[in-house]
């Protein structure tokens, strides 16, 4: 814990700095949460299929889910989502897409999660 997932459109691979966001995204959970950075793991995932509004644009996506131990208030979690959401755009280097829309969320992990 925590467990972060960013998915991102296929065409940004060569222009999204994945390695580099998730070195950064870690201190702000740690600091916002009171994690420990050794807790932290990020995957990343290209996603080929995707649909923005009617689907005839060439915009993209980038969504990064944080996943945490319950017990964090609502307005902690939302502090955390925006500042996450907010740090991939220094992470990105103009690519062809025209408009690159990105989102988070902070959820908590289900009740039934453990490590090995």
């Amino acid at each position: 814990m925590p467990q972060i997932t960013v998915d991102y459109s296929a065409a940004l691979h060569d222009s999204f700095d994945r390695r580099g966001y998730a070195e950064a995204l870690h201190p702000v959970v740690v600091e916002t949460v009171a994690a420990r950075t050794e807790a932290c793991k990020t995957r990343t995932r290209a996603v080929e299929d995707y649909t923005v509004g009617d689907g005839t644009g060439s915009d993209a996506v980038v969504h990064v889910e944080i996943a945490l131990a319950a017990g964090r208030t609502d307005e902690v979690k939302g502090r955390l989502a925006e500042a996450a959401a907010a740090l991939v755009r220094g992470f990105l280097k103009p690519a062809d897409a025209p408009v690159v829309h990105v989102s988070a969320e902070v959820r908590d992990l289900d009740l039934a999660y453990r490590t090995a």
